[in-house]
């Protein structure tokens, strides 16, 4: 649906959706499966290529889902504090940080925040954009045109369903997080 909202507004110059992601994610139980994001480029240019170039260095790898929010959305993306696989992890950190590369300025769209959309976490500053990203459990309008869309589920929705929830009001996720084991980028 995303995808006929983005060509209707006409937002698509060169063809739609040639970069995406493809994020194996695990838990305690082992693999859940994998999820397959179409990332748009055309709509938010920087914010893609931040994140693709995160994910091409292996900066995702190993990092936790730190805020799930059921009903909400799953973030995830600190490369900072949230990777579970470095030494001196803490949980009680992941989330408070982003990467070495600057931050972004906005890049708000009409796009709205359906299920499945994937959007770009910041802190109050519109500008603040840099490493975090979530994906909606289920819409959230009260998002549009407040933080930027960068993509959209394609498949894997099920696997997204499946993360771990946390705290029902704070979405901190207690005992062992579910993670990203690995990131691809995809032509």
């Amino acid at each position: 649906m995303l995808r006929n909202v983005v060509l209707a507004l006409g937002l698509m110059a060169s063809p739609a959706f040639a970069t995406g992601l493809q994020i194996e994610v695990a838990g305690e139980g082992g693999s859940k499966g994998t999820i397959t994001i179409d990332l748009l480029e055309d709509v938010a240019p920087k914010h893609v290529e931040q994140i693709t170039t995160l994910a091409k260095e292996g900066a995702y790898d190993g990092v936790v889902f730190h805020r799930v929010i059921n009903g909400f959305m799953a973030q995830t993306g600190d490369v900072a504090f949230g990777n579970m696989t470095k030494d001196g992890f803490d949980m009680r950190r992941a989330g408070m940080g982003g990467s070495d590369r600057p931050d972004l300025p906005a890049e708000f769209s009409d796009l709205p925040f359906d299920r499945g959309v994937v959007g770009m976490a910041r802190s109050q500053s519109p500008d603040s954009g840099n490493s975090q990203f979530f994906i909606m459990f289920d819409a959230g309008y009260f998002l549009n045109g407040q933080y930027t869309v960068v993509g959209t589920v394609t498949d894997g929705m099920d696997v997204v369903d499946s993360i771990k929830r946390g705290d029902p009001r704070s979405g901190a996720v207690a005992g062992q997080p579910d993670h990203m084991v690995k990131v691809t980028v995809t032509e």
